[in-house]
């Protein structure tokens, strides 16, 4: 674990990168040179480069900087470390740096390093902080590597157990906890941290909107207002390998065929209920060009407004699979491997953005639901949490397609800028 180092009370003396340059710097790190997109899983290398990145950005700011018990990283202002804060005290933002499978750019990152920007941009103001301010790196959000998203603040809220931590592992059989300790950090050390989210009274996370709701609207800048319930299962098709070139049609337990039924069924429910249900990863055995699959494994994300047409998509698809591997004669089991129920940000906190940010004779800045979680949702039972969102003019994301314009970007640090002044300077 990183010591703190001292926090200067007046900024850094030295000059600063802004926002684009930061943005130049950081976007190499771990692109794949042929799809474009990123590849930084957590604790990998291009992950040690992006947690380097920013502790060189923290040191460039003369800010405190230090690792928590769960691998998040923090850089404070004003203080030496979180120990200094008091209770409710303490204003922060950010978001994570690790990505999907040759995600974009955006998702994350945009929110780490609008962080810098609206600091440098509030102290260039000549704002003074009258509250602790901390800029944060949450660890393996996106659960590229291990499949569970957001370990860093589910550990530090108390919602996965170091025990179940440990048993998290890799394709190719690490463990986290190996990962850690092959990265530099202690496995030993992690767990709940009540104390350190004991400081905090009010966590904004800004990030590049998933969706086009900010693009129809004509907004650059949104507030969340909640986060759909969502989960994932597990649907194992079991039917019978045989040949592909001898066997019947009519003397085949083929699970594709299944799985493919159930696919369809999944869009159609959704398109009833006004929610989203994908079935985006698959695994096939034996994989042979030239067998019938023995089981065809997939993957179901789905996510509604609402929790009741959540479980009326999901319970739907379950009833439609089983009703068609019985009638092709398969066998099928199905596993809940994680559910997050709806999220309703702290209400206090997002009407103290709105105000902030709603210009005297404009319309409002739009309230949106989302789809996507987030480590800011994650916080919301522990701490007072709130989102920004920035236009994504195609609403692509986890691909390398995503964007969001350089003006809608420095928009959201403007914003940004905006919120830290309100909720640390007063």
């Amino acid at each position: 674990m990183s010591h703190p180092r001292p926090a200067s009370p007046t900024g850094p003396a030295r000059p600063t990168p802004d926002f684009l340059t930061m943005w130049r710097d950081l976007a190499p790190l771990g692109r794949h040179a042929t799809s474009g997109g990123y590849r930084r899983y957590a604790w990998g290398g291009a992950d040690r480069e992006c947690r380097a990145w920013f502790r060189e950005q923290a040191e460039l700011r003369d800010l405190a900087y230090e690792v928590d018990r769960n691998g998040n990283q923090w850089a404070w202002y004003g203080v030496r470390g979180w120990a200094e804060a008091g209770p409710g005290e303490a204003v922060v933002t950010g978001s994570h740096l690790d990505s999907v499978p040759d995600g974009g750019a955006f998702d994350g990152p945009l929110g780490v390093v609008s962080a810098f920007a609206a600091l440098d941009r509030l102290l260039a103001r000549g704002a003074v902080p009258t509250r602790p301010l901390a800029l944060v790196n949450f660890g393996d959000e996106e659960g590229a590597r291990f499949g569970l998203a957001c370990v860093g603040s589910r550990l530090a809220t108390g919602r996965l157990t170091p025990a179940d931590a440990a048993l998290l592992r890799d394709a190719d059989g690490i463990t986290l906890p190996a990962a850690m300790e092959a990265a530099g950090y202690d496995p030993d050390t992690l767990g709940p941290d009540p104390d350190r989210l004991s400081r905090i009274g009010a966590f904004v996370e800004l990030h590049v909107e998933q969706g086009r709701s900010l693009d129809l609207t004509g907004d650059p800048v949104g507030i969340a207002g909640s986060i759909w319930p969502h989960g994932r299962w597990r649907y194992d098709f079991h039917g019978e390998a045989n040949h592909a070139g001898t066997t019947r049609l009519g003397d085949r337990r083929d699970p594709m065929l299944t799985y493919a039924g159930t696919v369809l069924e999944a869009r159609r429910e959704a398109e009833l209920a006004g929610a989203v249900a994908t079935f985006g990863k698959v695994a096939v055995e034996p994989n042979g060009v030239n067998a019938i699959p023995s089981l065809v494994r997939g993957w179901l994300d789905s996510r509604a407004p609402d929790q009741a047409s959540l479980d009326a998509v999901t319970s739907a698809v379950e009833a439609a699979a089983r009703t068609r591997a019985a009638r092709d004669g398969i066998s099928l089991d199905v596993v809940r491997e994680s559910f997050t129920p709806v999220v309703e940000f702290h209400r206090a906190l997002g009407a103290e953005l709105g105000r902030i940010l709603d210009a005297p004779g404009m319309p409002p800045v739009p309230v949106l639901g989302t789809g996507a979680g987030h480590d800011a949702g994650i916080l919301a039972d522990s701490v007072p949490a709130a989102m920004l969102f920035v236009r994504n003019p195609t609403g692509v994301s986890h691909s390398p397609a995503e964007h969001a314009a350089e003006d809608d970007c420095l928009a959201g640090v403007e914003a940004l800028t905006d919120v830290l002044e309100g909720l640390a300077c007063v």
